[in-house]
């Protein structure tokens, strides 16, 4: 233990032999919070308050301090004296450290400077902070920091605390309108015998239990899907999904998905759908349709633009889905282009691989992306006049993908005959294509209505509102390389 923390354990040691111990107060009776008593001066002008938060800054000598308190609405500023305490409390001040928390029963007034306070009667301290906070109020300045240690970053910065608030404000506006529209939020399993809805490598854990692998599970796609077999007509889920594969900026392992099913609806109705959600997001965040992101000024009103796959990669790359469509020649285009995909190459790892490096920067203003070929959809529903072609779009906004929706395949034989191609696939090599789920196939037998589908990862969407650069400072605990304490 440093000398800082044995003088704050003194003081706390000294506290509790005045019969003063802070870890004994169990709840405090709070009335207001900071924000309500600069709203409400008026009104609440000469009344008594009961105010609790954290001692961030304290000023004067003598027998007058005036000690900056904050709470999560922001910070009141507490005049403490010998008059209003009396002497014995007053010296208890001394016990008094940054980073404490402060109960405080007194009368609001506004100083002589002007500044609203609380003329302070009684003044306890609730919590001791036996290790000291940073020395400047300046937030924490280095990121590894604020990854690991979020607490310490959300008590340095409150702008940070309101970044995490402002998410919580757009995830509810999203429920709110999906309630309104006759959804119903369900719960899927995180642990999955098979994993799939998703192009992704799982991570494995096992069943002591039953003695089996389980995946945690990559997509909550396809128990949601049975929902709908099952006479759900409307349902979202917006939980985790986990996925074993590298961490930059725009990937986390750990992350949140919005994904919903309606009955009856076809990705056209999803688009619309789609255009109303972001809309109600940003209107929570930023109050706003126009929004900057990396450079940009992204206006996000509706309607947004609508493109083919095959424009998309005639416009950005000067090929054409008929130009990849077999193994050999998109190994041709690959080469020609200088494009290695991960993985076997194939028409489909050709294609992600194009599309992802060479078309998606572009796409800046609101773009709906359609018609995905068959071989890199095996969930969603064919063209009726183009069976190579589905009825699927993606949405990117300022150069990053927002949306993945489609027309959902529900013809059992089909998904059968897809789920098989996967398998092929797995058995090449591709550790990230689909597991043959023979029970979704089942289930698809018993009759799955027509239905529209919508994925939109949360933390990308909250990354593009408040233009934040990095996916861990949308997650309030990211992942990372666990450190040795000092």
């Amino acid at each position: 233990m440093d000398e800082l923390m044995a003088q704050r354990v003194r003081k706390l040691e000294a506290l509790r032999a005045a019969g003063r111990d802070p870890f004994t107060w169990t709840k405090f009776p709070r009335t207001h919070t900071a924000a309500e008593i600069h709203q409400r001066f008026d009104e609440l002008d000469g009344q008594r308050v009961a105010v609790a938060g954290r001692v961030m800054a304290r000023r004067g000598h003598g027998k007058a301090a005036f000690i900056d308190v904050w709470d999560h609405t922001g910070r009141i500023q507490i005049h403490v004296t010998v008059d209003s305490v009396g002497e014995a409390d007053y010296e208890g001040l001394d016990l008094c450290d940054i980073g404490d928390h402060a109960g405080v029963h007194g009368t609001v007034f506004r100083s002589k400077r002007g500044e609203i306070s609380v003329r302070a009667e009684r003044f306890d301290i609730i919590s001791k902070a036996v290790r000291p906070l940073p020395e400047k109020f300046h937030g924490v300045q280095d990121a590894e920091i604020r990854h690991r240690q979020r607490y310490l970053h959300l008590i340095m910065d409150p702008e940070a605390r309101d970044h995490f608030v402002r998410r919580s404000r757009m995830t509810a506006a999203i429920r709110r309108l999906l309630d309104g529209q006759g959804f119903i939020e369900v719960e899927t399993p995180m642990m999955q015998v098979l994993h799939g809805g998703a192009t992704a490598r799982p991570f494995v854990t096992h069943h002591n239990a039953l003695d089996i692998d389980l995946y945690l599970r990559i997509a909550p796609e396809l128990y949601l899907k049975r929902l709908i077999v099952g006479g759900f007509d409307r349902v979202y889920e917006m939980n985790r999904n986990f996925r074993n594969e590298g961490m930059d900026k725009d990937h986390s392992p750990e992350f949140t998905m919005l994904e919903l099913y309606a009955a009856y609806w076809d990705f056209a109705d999803i688009a619309d759908l789609t255009e109303r959600i972001v809309c109600e997001a940003a209107q929570a965040v930023a109050g706003a349709l126009v929004v900057p992101f990396g450079g940009h000024e992204v206006d996000l009103t509706p309607p947004w633009r609508r493109v083919t796959m095959d424009q998309a990669l005639l416009q950005y790359v000067g090929v054409s889905l008929d130009d990849i469509s077999t193994d050999e020649s998109a190994r041709r285009v690959a080469d020609a282009h200088g494009v290695c995909p991960d993985g076997p190459v194939t028409s489909a790892t050709v294609l992600n691989k194009l599309f992802d490096t060479r078309v998606q920067p572009n796409l800046i203003e609101p773009t709906f992306v359609t018609e995905y070929p068959v071989a890199v959809s095996p969930f969603a529903k064919r063209k009726p006049d183009q069976p190579d072609l589905t009825q699927r779009f993606e949405a990117f906004i300022a150069g990053q993908e927002t949306a993945n929706a489609f027309s959902e395949l529900n013809d059992p034989l089909d998904q059968r005959e897809r789920f098989e191609e996967q398998a092929l696939r797995r058995l090449a090599g591709d550790e990230e294509a689909q597991p043959f789920d023979e029970d979704f196939v089942r289930a698809l037998e018993y009759g799955m209505p027509p239905t529209g589908g919508l994925g939109i990862g949360i933390d990308r969407l909250f990354m593009l509102l408040t233009n934040t650069d990095s996916i861990r400072d949308v997650i309030l605990f990211p992942h990372t390389r666990p450190v040795q304490d000092a």
